[in-house]
Order: C-alpha cells, then sequence, then structure tokens
C-alpha cells in the first residue's frame, strides 16, 4: 500500500499503535480509523487450537502455511495429560508442528505460558507487531509489544501472512503516585475496569488502545505491568501498552520515540493516582465486577490459586510468599501454585519459594495455565468456592458451571488460602 493511498488530513504526530501498524504494514504513517494489512513478526498458537487449526486450513486445500518460521505453537493449557485423549492431542501437536515446519515448538516442560515465556526469551521484543489466537496476548503490551488477539481469524494469518485490521484509536492513561502496603497493579486493575465501564472517567475504552504514561508507569516493574493488563483485557479494548522496557527491566534501545507524542489523535485521557487504590476483588461473572475487598470478606473458599497469564511471575510468587511464610494452608483448602515458565520455576526453586509453599501445604503444578484453562487441572466441584489470580472468572471457567470463582491479587489469593476465607491481606501481612 503506497503512501499516496493516505490522505493529507493527518496529525503531526503518531501514537504509539499507529507507529507500530505503519511499520508492520510497511507504510511510513496510517491513522486511526484507516484499514491497513500489517505482517506479524511472529504468530503464536496455543496447544488447545493448533489441531483445529490444521483441520482447518487442511479442509479447504491448505497443505503449507505462510512464513512457518515466524509461527511459534506452545504447549500450555494441557501441560498434564490428564487423559488417554488428551495424550493423543499432545502427540498429534508435536507431529502438526513437524508436518508445519514451524519455526519452534515448546512442547510441556521446554517453555511455560504463551503469555509469558516469549518475552522472558526474548522471541518477543519491544515494537513489534504480534498475532495470536487468545485474547491475553496483549500480556507483551507490558514491554511494548503489540499483541494482536486474530482469535479463529489467526487461520487467515496463517494462510496468507496478514489479514485486514483497523488501527485503533488511543486513550492514554497517565499514571502517578505509589500504590498503598498491600496493593497489588491487579487491585488497581480490577477498580479501573470496573469504573470505565461505569462511565465514571467519561471515555470508552472499547476496541480502543489504552497506553499507559508517567513516571508511574516507566517505574512499574514488568510484573506488575502484567497483572494491570491482565484484569483489563476482557472489557473490549483493542489492546493495553506501557513504555517499551525488555522482560528483565533492560531498557529497549532505539525506542524512547515509540510511545505517543505531542500532537497525536487521542480518543481521550485519564489520570489515576496509584496511591487512591486499595485491595479489591472480582466477584464472580466478570473481572470488572470489582468490590472493595471488605464486601467479601468473610467468604469461605475451598480452593485457591496463583499463576496464570496475569499472575505467574516470580516477583508476583515472591510477594505471595511473604504472605505465606511460617504460615500453613487453612484445613479444607487446596492451594495450587503456578510458575509461569520453565526458568521462573527454576528460580523459586533455588531461592526458596518453592519451599515455603511446599512447607506451608500448597501444591505446586508444572509451568503453563494451570486451573485457568478451564480447569483442566485442579478443577472446582459444584457448589465449591475459588479465589484466584485466573485472567478471567466467568461461569464455569475452572470447573463446574455452579462453582463461584472470585479474582484477587496474588497477596489476597495468599491471605485467603492460610485464613479459608477471604480477607484484607493486610490483616496477616508485617
Amino acid at each position: 500500500m503506497s503512501d499516496a493511498m493516505y490522505r493529507e488530513d493527518r496529525p503531526t504526530s503518531m501514537t504509539f499503535a499507529e507507529k507500530v501498524f505503519a511499520r508492520a504494514s510497511g507504510v511510513s504513517s496510517v491513522k486511526a480509523g484507516e484499514g491497513v494489512y500489517p505482517e506479524p513478526e511472529l504468530v503464536i498458537i496455543h496447544d488447545a487450537y493448533l489441531g483445529a487449526a490444521f483441520r482447518e486450513l487442511s479442509d479447504i486445500g491448505y497443505e503449507r502455511i505462510t512464513r512457518p518460521d515466524r509461527v511459534v505453537a506452545v504447549t500450555d493449557h494441557e501441560v498434564l495429560a490428564a487423559s488417554p485423549q488428551s495424550a493423543v492431542r499432545a502427540r498429534a501437536n508435536a507431529a502438526l508442528a513437524r508436518k508445519w515446519r514451524l519455526g519452534s515448538f515448546y512442547d510441556a516442560g521446554q517453555g511455560g505460558h504463551g503469555h509469558v515465556f516469549p518475552m522472558e526469551d526474548r522471541l518477543v521484543t519491544p515494537g513489534m507487531f504480534v498475532s495470536a489466537y487468545d485474547m491475553h496476548c496483549s500480556n507483551f503490551g507490558a514491554i511494548g509489544a503489540y499483541a494482536m488477539a486474530a482469535s479463529q481469524d489467526v487461520t487467515v494469518i496463517l494462510a496468507t501472512g496478514s489479514k485486514l485490521t483497523t488501527v485503533p484509536e488511543t486513550v492514554v492513561v497517565h499514571l502517578d503516585g505509589t500504590m498503598q502496603h498491600g496493593v497489588h497493579s491487579r487491585d488497581v486493575g480490577f477498580r479501573l475496569a470496573h469504573d470505565l465501564l461505569a462511565g465514571v472517567h467519561g471515555v470508552s475504552v472499547e476496541a480502543c488502545v489504552m497506553e499507559f504514561q508517567g513516571d508511574a508507569a516507566n517505574d512499574m516493574p514488568i510484573s506488575a505491568r502484567i497483572g494491570l493488563i491482565n484484569t483489563l483485557t476482557e472489557i473490549d479494548v483493542a489492546n493495553i501498552l506501557f513504555p517499551p522496557r525488555h522482560f528483565d527491566g533492560a531498557a529497549a534501545a532505539d525506542m524512547a520515540d515509540l510511545p505517543t507524542g505531542v500532537g497525536a489523535s487521542l480518543r481521550g485521557r485519564i489520570a489515576l493516582d496509584l496511591g487512591s487504590f486499595g485491595p479489591t476483588v472480582a466477584l464472580p461473572g466478570a473481572p470488572h465486577n470489582a468490590a472493595e475487598i471488605g464486601e467479601a470478606a468473610g467468604q469461605a473458599i475451598d480452593h485457591a490459586f496463583i499463576g496464570a497469564c496475569g499472575s505467574s511471575n516470580f516477583d508476583d510468587f515472591r510477594a505471595a510468599a511473604e504472605v505465606m511464610n511460617g504460615r500453613n494452608v487453612a484445613a479444607g483448602v487446596r492451594f495450587f501454585v503456578v510458575p509461569g515458565t520453565v526458568k521462573i520455576a527454576r528460580r523459586m526453586m533455588s531461592e526458596g519459594l518453592s519451599q515455603v509453599f511446599l512447607d506451608a501445604g500448597a501444591i505446586i503444578l508444572p509451568p503453563g495455565c494451570g486451573p485457568c484453562a478451564g480447569g483442566l487441572m485442579a478443577p472446582l466441584a459444584a457448589g465449591e468456592v475459588s479465589i484466584s489470580t485466573a485472567a478471567t472468572n466467568n461461569k464455569g471457567r475452572m470447573g463446574s458451571s455452579e462453582a463461584e470463582c472470585f479474582l484477587a491479587s496474588p497477596l489476597s489469593v495468599a491471605a485467603a488460602a492460610v485464613a479459608g476465607r477471604i480477607i484484607d491481606p493486610r490483616e496477616v501481612m508485617a
């Protein structure tokens, strides 16, 4: 697509998202509302969809895919083959990866969660345009990469290398202040998701990119950025972006001009003081069903889980271990810990965190999605109540549709696991 196809009435500067879209589409500039054909530098497919994608393309005559070297397949949903059928699926996925000659195939025990380890291994880096089947690939915005959730249209990208995409508008969110003791970025995310849908901030973020700016955004650790992004993903945003940094916190060279500059056209701006947020839970049904944790205090639990794509980083487990240290999981509670990646699991073991959880009575599962993947591991029975850091908590998410799922921060989940009920984590924190 040539520059001549673009009108002259464009803003003096582009947004962060527009800059990424322009580069991925091979043009000098784009603006919100335009249709482009961005070519992802990486396409990520998880194990729960690889077979379906192959069958769909095979049915219409595709025996190979475009740019297989750019495709990564990940086993993170059915990490443990819990039935003969799941073992057959795992074997078939490995065969498909070979048949399609994919650039990489990360089987169980090799990478971990597909929304985490690609940043850790620098498969995904700041400024990249990535495509994936699953909406929580938005995690990659924590390092300043744009990940488009293509859903079932990922087969179009596999077949042709791109798909027609509308460049989204941007809402800039300016972060100031410091979070209070006992407050986590997920607490901020739950409340912000609720307030945005309730119209508190006077701007709709539907189909928009949310771009976090300000000193607090710049200084926020990658793990906290991921937690905040993950709680906002399901309110129909197009994407969420933070200032470019690598997963290990290292500065991203030559990326200083990537965030939105002066003169770019925006849908709106929001300013937030992180110090104004307290511990929060998402009540069963959706992540935006936010309530102060006191409103759910006293609710007995049967099941607790720290992990999934939003809170499975080392910092999350270190914070939870500080709550658990010297305490035991309450009688009648099953508490599961799921590291995001193989490297995180190794670090937890070498630095003693795994021992803290095991001594407390927790169960450590292999790196991956854990119970969040539809309850394929450690599911809920009818009538049970869970509190977790899962990506979402819609009805039947982790097992029975007659179970209830609360979402919270790693601090609040750890506190509930030792208390046997939902409590304010500050009650058990030093």
